[in-house]
C-alpha cells in the first residue's frame, strides 16, 4: 500500500483519493497496485454499494509519473503490471463510480472517467489526453469509448491530435456530467454517490450492466491497447520524447 492513497468507507460508499499533492496526484505504481486493491476490494464487499473516486483541489490526476513509468518499461519490456491490473478493475468494477475531478486530469486521468458512471467536474478542471504526442496510443479502452460518446472527428482530435478539453467542454462532449465550483467538487460527487447508494443495490447492477455495453469487449480493446502501447513505449519516437520531456523536468 501507499500512503499517496487514501481509502474509506462510510454509509456505503468507499472512498478513493489519490493523495500526492507535491506531483499533482501522477500515478506511481504502487498507487496504481493500491487503486486496483480497493475496487477489487468493493467488489467483494456487499456493505459497498458505491465507489467514489477523487483527487485533491487543483489536481485529480496528472497521469502516469513518467519517470517510474520509464522505469518499469526499460525493465520489463512494456507495460507495468500493476498499469495492466488497473484498468481491467475499472471494468471490472461492479460497484456504480463517482469522479471528483479539480484541477487536472491527464492522460490515465481522463481516460479512467470514461469508465465512471457519473462525473463531477470543477469549473477549473482541464481534461488532457497527450498520448500521441508522447510517441505512444490511448489505453483503458479510451480507443472505442471515446468515438461513442463524443463521435469520431472529436475523439481524434482529442486522442490523436491531443486539443485539451475545459470542465465546459467536457461536459458538452459526455465526459462529464455536471460543472460545479472547485470548493464544491467533493461535496458534489459524495452528493451524488450517496444518492446512488440509496437506490436498490440489485435493481442499479443489472441496470448499469445493460447500459455499461459488454465487458469483454472492453478488456479485449485493453489488451489490444495494451500489447500496441508496450511496443510503442520502446519506439524511437517514444523514447525521444520521453527524454525530452525529462530533460524539461530537470
Amino acid at each position: 500500500m501507499t500512503e499517496h492513497v487514501i481509502v474509506t468507507d462510510a454509509d456505503g460508499i468507499r472512498t478513493i483519493r489519490m493523495n500526492r499533492r507535491d506531483k499533482k496526484n501522477a500515478l506511481t505504481l504502487a498507487m496504481y497496485e493500491a487503486m486496483t486493491a480497493a475496487l477489487e476490494g468493493a467488489n467483494a464487499d456487499d456493505s459497498i454499494h458505491c465507489v467514489l473516486i477523487a483527487g485533491v483541489p487543483g489536481a485529480f490526476s496528472a497521469g502516469n509519473d513518467l519517470a517510474d513509468f520509464r522505469k518499469a518499461a526499460e525493465s520489463s519490456g512494456g507495460l507495468n503490471r500493476p498499469a495492466l491490473r488497473f484498468l481491467p478493475a475499472l471494468v471490472r468494477c461492479n460497484k456504480p463510480m463517482v469522479a471528483a475531478v479539480s484541477g487536472v486530469a491527464v492522460g490515465v486521468g481522463t481516460t479512467m472517467l470514461f469508465h465512471c458512471d457519473f462525473v463531477v467536474a470543477g469549473s477549473d478542471a482541464y481534461f488532457s489526453t497527450p498520448f500521441v504526442s508522447l510517441g505512444l496510443i490511448p489505453e483503458a479502452a479510451s480507443s472505442l469509448l471515446a468515438p461513442r460518446l463524443m463521435g469520431q472527428r472529436r475523439a481524434f482530435e482529442f486522442l490523436v491530435m491531443g486539443h485539451p478539453l475545459n470542465a465546459t467542454q467536457a461536459k458538452e462532449f459526455g465526459i462529464a456530467n455536471i460543472v460545479v465550483a472547485p470548493e464544491d467538487v467533493d461535496t458534489e460527487g459524495l452528493k451524488a454517490a450517496r444518492e446512488i447508494a440509496a437506490l436498490p443495490a440489485g435493481a442499479v447492477a443489472l441496470s448499469r450492466a445493460l447500459t455499461s455495453g459488454a465487458t469483454d469487449e472492453l478488456l479485449a480493446r485493453i489488451d489490444q491497447e495494451a500489447k500496441i502501447f508496450s511496443e510503442r513505449l520502446n519506439s524511437p519516437e517514444a523514447k525521444a520524447a520521453f527524454e525530452a520531456f525529462l530533460a524539461r523536468k530537470r
